[in-house]
This record gives C-alpha cells, structure tokens and sequence, in this order.
C-alpha cells in the first residue's frame, strides 16, 4: 500500500493513455490513476477509422481498448469530455474545461494530434471533411455510403496514408474519386518516389484519379454544399465532398503554456522527451503522437504517430513512471490496407536518409519486400502481401550492420539467415 497515497493522472484517453492506465494497474499501483479525455467516447484505437470501421467490414464496437465497465472494475477515474485547459507544474495540477482541479504526483501528457486544416476559401462548408475522431469516421462512413449511391465525387486534398486508405474505402463504396497532391507521387514523403509510384498505380487502377503538383486554393459550393474544388494550376475538379488529408499537428498547447521544452516544427515538433519518456520536468511525461522522444537505437529524436507507438509507448510511459529503469527503444512499426494490398513497414528512413531502394520478391504481383539501406545497412523494411516477417526485418535494422545486398534481394535466402549472419 506504498503508492495508496498517490495521484497519476493521464491527460489523453486514447490508446497510449488508456494502455498506461491499464498498465499502472498491472503492475501493482494503488494510488489514484486519473485519465481525462476531451471526447466523451470511452478510449478506442484510431486505425479502423480508415480501415475496418469506415469500409464497414468491422463494427463500432469493435474500436474500443477496453469494455466500458473496465475502468470501474480497475478503478480507473474517468473524466470524458472534458478537457484540459491548464497545467501548473508548480503546484502539480492540471484545470479542466469545467474548472475542476486535479492534483498529481506524477503527470502523463498523452493528448495526441490533431489534422491540418486546409487554409483556403470554402472550408466551412458542411462537405469538408477531415479524419480523427470516432465522430469524423461515423460522419464520413454516412457520407461515403451516399456518394457510392448517388455517383458522387469525393476529392481529397493529400496522398499519404490516410488519403489513400480513404480512397480504397470510397472506392469500396462506389464513390468516384480525385487525390491532389502537391508532390511527384502517393507517399512520396515517407516511401520515396520508388515505391510511392507503386501505390499510385495500384489505386489508379480501381477508378482512382490523381492530380500531382497540384495544390487547392478554393472549395466551391452553394446553399453551404460542395460543388467543385480548384487547384493552383487552373483546374477545377468536381466534388460532392472534400476530405482533408494533409498531416496532423501535435496537441502541445498544454504543454507550452506550462513551459515544457518542445521540439520545433522543422524538426517534426512535439514534446521533447528522453528514452524514458520523460519531459523536462522529472514528474512528467509525455507519449503517443505528441512525444518527440530521443531513440537510442535509431540515435536521433523521432515523433511518431503510428498505433503501435500508442500500444508500446503508453505501457513504457506507465513504467517509467513508477521509477523502473525504461529505455524506450521500439523499432517504428505501422501496417496499411488498400484493396487487396496489405503492408508493415519497420524503420525510419526520411528521404535523401538513404541511397539505395532495394526489392526482395515480385513487384508485379505485389508480392515483395522493400529495404531501403544507407551504404548497405537496412534502415527500414517494408513487407508487402509477405508475412511474418517483420521481427527478421527489425533485428536487421538493430543491427546497424552493412548486409549482403544480393542475398537481401533473393528470396530463396531465408531473412533469419541475414539476421543470424549480421549478428555473428
């Protein structure tokens, strides 16, 4: 009964805050945990926001971290809803919305990302969409369902991640489609042009168009409804719905206020955190897509706002916090469906971070593994409709070891060969 008298509270109820809070638990606290949330929605996990749940092949139910009466039953104090709207670090306490005051021992900043908006005429009319919250996915799913019925056209302004999976949802619905993309290709930011051209194709060919080196300048509508959406070059592209894609920013407004130390935008942004997930001040942390932690595999400062970084980092942050030696050192991991594609990708590998895209398998029929390697080392993997094998391709990445490149692209050597060799 050691921790009985103490408080932890968890600003962000989402996975990462919600694991943390589960975590604290499991490993024997019996103090206060606190997790405050600004959505009225019990924690849920955002990835079937583009892809089960919006394509409709997976219930709502089915998107929640745990059932509701878990929280009771763990004595986890829920306050939904409700935001938090100031932190004093000199007193230890956080101030919700409705001014409620909560002391802590330890704090836990889990408060996320929130999407760009777009900074042109015609954003406030009701068919601009964006895609973050459980409320974003429902609205969007009925909005599909009606374009699908109805002929209509959605145009989305980004072709990252969540532009294309929405692309292979309204597709999946009917919906006729337009991706603008101010770069040369789909991804192009996080896979490169090699691979990025491949995305493209794959979604050309289900109906999807693309409009690169193109940027909106203004959505068209009448009576509040979207009509057309025009690009810096002169183009003008019917739309019945607009969704923005374009990125999401870090919720550091808390943070800021308070005056934790925070990574500058350039650099990716967020709460600067060290391996252990702690901030600035030693009584709190931060995880999740807000925390720009130091990687002591990768030896640079990375944000990362991947699901897997929410599942790993939220019980990390949980441990750290109740002093246990952390070093936070999960390789970055997310995992994509489009079509009849599926994907992992392991690693970290900006472009002009690399030198060489190498392939393992059989584009053509996407079926293929690519490595993208910095005077051969693996920095990131790839796997595409090949399975399990992203802990060979991880160990690889660890080992910062150069591989044999002609191995590494025949499919016929076993990855665990690689791994055994590098590691000898």
């Amino acid at each position: 009964m050691v921790d009985a008298h103490r408080t932890f509270v968890i600003v962000g109820a989402g996975l990462a805050g919600a694991k943390a809070a589960e975590t604290l638990r499991s490993e024997g606290f019996t103090g206060r945990v606190i997790l405050i949330g600004d959505e009225r929605e019990h924690p849920y996990e955002r990835p079937p926001l583009s892809k089960g749940y919006l394509t409709g092949k997976e219930e709502r139910e089915s998107v929640f971290v745990h059932e509701p009466s878990w929280y009771a039953g763990a004595d986890i104090e829920l306050h939904l809803g409700q935001p938090a709207v100031q932190l004093d670090r000199s007193a230890k306490k956080v101030v919700l919305g409705d001014g409620t005051a909560l002391h802590y021992d330890k704090l836990l900043l889990a408060t996320g990302a929130e999407p760009r908006r777009l900074d042109v005429p015609g954003t406030g009319l009701v068919g601009v969409h964006h895609l973050r919250r459980l409320a974003h996915a429902e609205r969007l799913k009925q909005v599909l369902t009606g374009l699908g019925r109805d002929n209509g056209h959605l145009l989305i302004a980004g072709a990252g991640w969540i532009g294309l999976e929405v692309a292979a949802a309204a597709r999946g619905y009917g919906a006729e489609v337009t991706v603008v993309e101010p770069l040369a290709t789909p991804l192009h930011a996080v896979l490169g042009p090699e691979i990025g051209r491949l995305f493209g194709d794959l979604h050309a060919e289900h109906g999807v168009r693309f409009h690169f080196g193109a940027r909106l300048t203004e959505i068209v509508g009448t009576d509040g409804m979207v009509l057309a959406a025009r690009t810096d070059d002169g183009e003008e592209h019917p739309a019945h719905a607009v969704l923005a894609a374009i990125g999401a920013a870090p919720r550091t407004a808390l943070a800021e206020s308070s005056g934790l130390a925070l990574v500058d935008r350039e650099h990716g942004g967020g709460i600067a955190v060290d391996a252990s997930l702690r901030t600035s001040d030693p009584d709190v942390f931060a995880v999740g897509d807000v925390a720009a932690a130091h990687h002591p595999v990768l030896g640079t400062r990375l944000r990362v706002e991947h699901w897997a970084n929410a599942l790993n980092g939220g019980p990390a942050a949980a441990r750290a916090m109740l002093g246990q030696e952390v070093s936070y050192d999960r390789v970055p991991y997310f995992f994509s469906d489009q079509y009849d594609v599926g994907l992992e990708y392991s690693g970290y590998a900006p472009v002009g971070g690399y030198d060489q895209v190498l392939i393992r398998g059989d584009v053509g029929k996407r079926e293929f593994i690519a490595f993208w390697l910095s005077q051969g080392r693996v920095l990131a993997g790839m796997n595409v409709n090949v399975w399990d094998v992203t802990g060979h391709i991880q160990a690889l990445i660890r080992s910062h070891a150069p591989v044999d490149r002609e191995k590494l692209a025949d499919p016929s050597v076993p990855l665990s060969s690689l791994v055994a060799a590098e590691g000898a």
